[in-house]
């Protein structure tokens, strides 16, 4: 999951940095007075979406199976959990 999380950082720094140099060309419009920084930071946003979802598909799914088997590791741990509950409370019932 960490390394899923670096590369779509990695992708939204290197579109920031095409913006930015967008930006500083003139191609792309500057924002409103101060909102340069947040237009900057949006638009770079919005372009590595799309880019991260197309280019991370093989570690995204990666990651996903990572949780998915935690997830029924934990349910399997919490199963086993509630049945020697069970177990103790029928031996006790039984005794008394």
């Amino acid at each position: 999951m960490l390394r899923y999380t670096l590369m779509r950082l990695g992708v939204f720094v290197g579109c920031f940095v095409v913006v930015w140099g967008l930006v500083y060309t003139g191609i792309v419009p500057r924002g409103f007075g101060a909102s340069n920084g947040i237009w900057m930071i949006l638009l770079a946003l919005l372009l590595s979406a799309p880019i991260s979802f197309v280019v991370l598909r093989k570690e995204r799914d990666r990651a996903s199976a990572g949780i998915v088997q935690r997830v029924d590791r934990m349910k399997s741990n919490l199963e086993a959990s509630r049945s020697q509950e069970d177990d103790v409370d029928d031996a006790a019932r039984a005794q008394g």
